[in-house]
This record gives structure tokens, C-alpha cells and sequence, in this order.
């Protein structure tokens, strides 16, 4: 057929499809498509409605003709649907069903788009990469989730910053074992650790002029980002580096609105004569870290290579207590990345040098570690699931809700307060993770189902409450992993099509001990936080693409290998 001859009285140069609402709810609507021919492209398709209703619109997206170059296999679309009108409603009404179901099943319920645009502004904000390092020698069980609450006790304490005297009080204490715009860029840093023997995960910062490295345990449990330091150091571990060695212009003065922030849930006091921000931090694993705020200049390498260097506010720690003097013994301090207006990310953010977005990707290679990064350019354009970020003027840690928890086929009880729903905190500071007393208890009967197949319980290793001997020789979990079954976390819905799901595969609870038994991972959590909350440690949380964007207050994830970000072919800070 000539595409050029005109045959007026027999070509079909349109179609209209009037899709009827269904008869059990006529408040859809009807829709109505119209589809034109041309010659140039593939049929189009424009949806309309009535003008009363709300509908979705269906969109068909058109392809580009074929390649003319052949004459012999040359196709037209136009001619053939001409001649054949059956067929082309046939083709059109295939096409409109498989765009409806596509449309059910792959809807924003599921996977959520960011804005592919958004490197267009030049004078967006930074972004930072830092890579992730594992610590070597600590075999510690770290939990640092906490939060801000008054002190009774304001014993008097004496520290000397300079040379000088100063009085310092105990003011603050982050406790939690009985209570418990702009288009922007991010910062990036590579990650090293591991669960087990380490027990967790750190990267390393450039403070300070001239600019000396810090390694800081990641922690998205804890508000403060704090450093041992000569002030002088009353109790500290030697540490990876020399101590912090502030001078008096470094100190931060009790008027700051920083030291108010720390200090906001103290009872009022008048201290005309104060010249420093004290502060303590108790943690939910009762380690402690006492000491006062300091200022000075982070070094950052933003992601095209250039540097920025700005005054951030910081914990200058002179007196650490508990697990901290072990667990220090290769790193400096704690990286606090939560949501409060303290942490390293709130600060970047309120100068507007990042969007206050946090990821982290750690790594179930104990090689690689994994990286993080500040700001939202490294946040992937698919692939994550996204649920609500909840929060009050008490809460500044990453929490969720949860409505369903599944060890295989079988659901496990939530044990919180509300039955239907239970609350899940992401804290990249705890090694482990931790269930409600009930959940945990179901979770326990259910594998008792692996003695079934030669597992037996061994209580004299004391690396974790539950370890099994395998009755073959085991070197990693991939040797076991198939007796094991995947623990499923449901968000949004109880309904399995719709709602968000996190999977931790046996390799995201278990670990292999020392003495080559296979040990639970997930702990009994009556005594953390509340004792009604779900702890996702970092045991749960590698392989995973974990984001906090807490300018849109949501927290996504996704699968991944945590080598590198997707955007880069290779970064110099990640080797080695």
C-alpha cells in the first residue's frame, strides 16, 4: 500500500474506547480513549474523563517507526490497521488491559521515582562520599540508642581546657536502656567493619587546623558526633590517632544556641559565669562519655573533588566509661547522624551546604565495609521502597512503624503495646538487633525446628545468648544458610501485594562464632528503649542501601553489594 493514496471512505484514521465503571462502583466513572493513526509512529493514545471525576491518566507511550533503510521489510502499521480494523481493536484492547494491570502491580505503592533532574542547578548544595572501615581487635556488643532526657543528679565536675580551670556540670544524658528548597548534592565516605568479632562499622574525618584524621564509629542512634580529647583526658583509650587537642577559642560557650539544643531538656538554671557547654552521654549499653562542646573547621572532599571547609560543632570528650574504652581502642569517637539538630548532618544542612538526606550501605564483605554518604545526589532514581519517617519533639532516631513480622510462612507476634503494630528503629550503632520479648520468644520456638536436622544448642560459647553446633564443619554462613529461613518485616499494610516488605536473610541474623557454631544475631530487647520496640542493628542492616531523607520524612532501602555508589566507576578513598 502507497502511504500517499487517499481512501477517504475506508481508512480508519481513529478509534474511541468508552471503559465502563464497574457495576459494584459506579463512583470510577467512565473513561474514554482515543487513539489516532498516523503515519509516522505507532498509534497514540489520549485518556480523557469526565469532567466530575478523579481518575488516573493512562498514558501510552509511542516508539520511533522502523528504519527505512530496507524497503523489503518495511512495515505499515497504518496500512495494515486500515485494512484490518478487527485486528487493530483487538491490538488496542490487549494493549489497554496489559497498561491497567501494569499500572496495579508496579504502582508508587512499590517503587518511588526521585526527580531525575535535579544535577541541573549549579548552585545546589554539596555532597559528600565517605567509605566505611571495619575495626580490628573488639569483640563487643554495641548498642548506642538513646535519647536526650534531664538529669537529677548535677554533681560538679573540673576539667582544664587551655590551662585554665574551668567548673563543668553534668547536664545531659543520652539514655535509652529503661526508656527509652535547593536541589542538593551528598557527601561520601567509604566504610570498613563488620558485625562479628568487630562489632561495627566507621569511616574517617578530617577536622581541625592543621587538618589531622579522626575515625568515628557511624552511628544513626546517637545525636552527638564527639571526639576523645586532651582537655586534659581524664579517662581514654590510646585510640587510632592522637587525642583532640582543643584551645580555649575551640570551646563553645554555654549561650550557644548548639548548647541550648543539647541542653534543652535540663531543668533551668542561671550560670552567669559559665564559659563552656558540659554535657554527658549514658548509652543503652551503659558505656558513658563525659565532656564539653568544641568548634572547629571539617574538611570535607565533596563528589567533583573540590574541598570544603566549615566550622561544625562537636563533643570534645575527656572522660569515657564501659564498653566505649574497648570498643575505642582502634577509633576515636562516634559520627552522630540522627535527626537532631546537633548531629553532623542537621548542622550541614541548617548552613545549607547538603539536604539534610543520610545513607548508608554496609557491606557483607568484611573486605570492602561499605560507604555513606550526607545529602540526597546518591539516593538511586529506583528501586527503593519507602515508608514514613515517624517522629516527636523526644524522638530524634530513625523510627517506623511495623505491622507484621514473618520467620518463613509463619507470623511471629509483635508484642507491643498496640498488638496490630509495633515500632522499628534503623540504628547503624548496634550490632545486633533486637525483638520484643514475645517476637523474640516465637522466633526461638521456630528454630528449634533445625535440631530436627542435627543442630544442637551449645551454652558453653559465649559469644551470643543462642549458638548450635552443626553437626558438618562450617566455615561461613552460605554452609548453613539453607536450614535457615528468611525473616520478613511488613510495613504500610498487612496486606502482602501492597505493602513495603524488608527480607533478612539467615545471613542478616546469624553469624559464625569463634568456635565455628552458628549464632542467633537477634537478641531479646525487654530491656532496650521501651521493650516494645524492634531494633534493626547492623547485623539486619548489610546489603541493604539504607537512606534517611529526613527532609521528606521517610526511610527507604534497597538491595545492594555496597562497593561503591552506582554513580561512580572508582573512587582512590575505597581501596586498600
Amino acid at each position: 500500500m502507497d502511504f500517499d493514496d487517499e481512501r477517504p471512505q475506508q481508512q480508519v484514521t481513529g478509534v474511541v474506547i468508552i471503559t465502563l465503571p464497574p457495576s459494584d462502583n459506579p463512583s470510577f466513572g467512565k473513561t474514554i480513549t482515543a487513539f489516532t493513526l498516523t503515519n509516522d509512529v505507532l498509534p497514540q493514545s489520549l485518556t480523557t474523563q469526565e469532567p466530575d471525576q478523579v481518575l488516573p491518566t493512562t498514558r501510552v507511550v509511542s516508539s520511533p517507526p522502523p528504519s527505512s533503510q530496507s524497503p523489503q521489510l518495511g512495515f505499515s502499521f497504518s496500512g495494515f490497521f486500515s485494512e484490518n480494523p478487527r485486528k487493530l481493536l483487538g491490538f488496542l484492547g490487549v494493549s489497554l488491559f496489559a497498561l491497567l494491570l501494569y499500572s496495579s502491580c508496579f504502582s508508587s505503592t512499590f517503587v518511588e521515582l526521585r526527580n531525575s533532574n535535579d544535577n541541573d542547578d549549579d548552585n545546589k548544595p554539596e555532597s559528600f562520599i565517605f567509605p566505611l572501615y571495619h575495626k580490628l581487635g573488639a569483640a563487643d556488643l554495641e548498642l548506642k540508642l538513646g535519647r536526650f532526657v534531664d538529669v537529677v543528679d548535677m554533681e560538679n565536675l573540673v576539667v582544664s581546657i587551655n590551662g585554665g580551670p574551668m567548673e563543668t556540670k553534668m547536664v545531659n544524658k543520652l539514655v535509652a536502656a529503661n526508656s527509652v528548597v535547593m536541589d542538593s548534592s551528598a557527601t561520601i565516605l567509604p566504610v570498613r567493619g563488620n558485625v562479628y568479632p568487630d562489632g561495627l562499622y566507621f569511616t574517617c574525618m578530617l577536622l581541625g587546623n592543621p587538618q589531622r584524621p579522626y575515625f568515628l564509629d557511624i552511628d544513626t542512634g546517637s545525636d552527638l558526633t564527639w571526639i576523645q580529647c586532651d582537655a586534659p583526658c581524664s579517662s581514654c583509650a590510646k585510640g587510632a590517632n592522637p587525642l583532640y587537642k582543643p584551645t580555649k577559642v575551640n570551646i563553645v560557650p554555654s549561650g550557644d544556641s548548639m548548647c541550648m539544643e543539647v541542653q534543652k531538656n535540663q531543668k533551668p538554671q542561671i550560670c552567669e559565669t559559665c564559659e563552656q557547654c558540659d554535657y554527658e552521654i549514658e548509652y543503652a549499653d551503659r558505656s558513658s562519655s563525659l565532656g564539653v562542646l568544641a568548634k572547629d573547621k571539617l574538611h570535607l572532599v565533596t563528589a567533583n573533588g573540590s574541598i570544603t571547609n566549615l566550622d561544625v560543632v562537636f563533643g570534645c570528650a575527656y572522660d569515657q566509661q564501659g564498653i566505649l574504652l574497648n570498643t575505642l581502642s582502634k577509633t576515636d569517637g562516634i559520627l552522630g547522624l540522627s535527626k537532631a539538630k546537633v548531629s553532623l548532618p542537621s548542622q550541614l544542612a541548617s548552613k545549607g551546604i547538603i539536604n539534610n538526606v543520610v545513607g548508608h550501605c554496609l557491606a557483607t564483605d568484611v573486605a570492602s565495609g561499605g560507604y555513606m554518604f550526607l545529602g540526597d545526589d546518591f539516593v538511586p532514581n529506583r528501586g527503593m521502597s519507602w515508608v514514613p519517617m515517624l517522629g516527636s519533639p523526644s524522638i530524634e532516631f530513625y523510627h517506623t512503624q511495623l505491622v507484621k513480622i514473618n520467620y518463613g510462612s509463619s507470623s511471629l507476634s509483635l508484642g507491643a503495646k498496640d498488638s496490630d503494630k509495633a515500632g522499628v528503629v534503623f540504628d547503624s550503632g548496634s550490632s545486633y538487633t533486637y525483638f520484643t520479648k514475645q517476637a523474640y520468644a516465637e522466633l526461638v520456638s521456630s528454630l528449634t525446628e533445625v535440631s530436627e536436622l542435627g543442630f544442637i544448642q551449645d551454652a558453653s560459647d559465649p559469644t551470643l545468648p543462642i549458638c548450635w553446633r552443626a553437626p558438618f564443619p562450617i566455615r561461613t554462613i552460605m554452609d548453613v544458610k539453607k536450614y535457615f529461613k528468611t525473616l520478613t518485616l511488613q510495613f504500610g499494610s498487612k496486606w502482602w501485594i501492597i505493602s513495603k516488605k524488608f527480607h533478612i536473610p539467615p545471613e542478616g541474623y546469624l553469624i559464625i562464632s569463634k568456635k565455628g557454631n552458628v549464632c542467633l544475631g537477634i537478641l531479646d530487647g525487654s530491656n532496650v528503649h521501651d521493650g516494645s520496640t524492634l531494633i534493626l542493628g547492623d547485623i539486619s542492616l548489610r546489603g541493604q542501601l539504607v537512606v534517611y531523607d529526613n527532609e521528606k520524612q521517610k526511610i527507604g532501602w534497597g538491595p545492594s553489594g555496597c562497593g561503591k555508589p552506582s554513580r561512580f566507576k572508582s573512587l582512590p578513598f575505597f581501596e586498600g
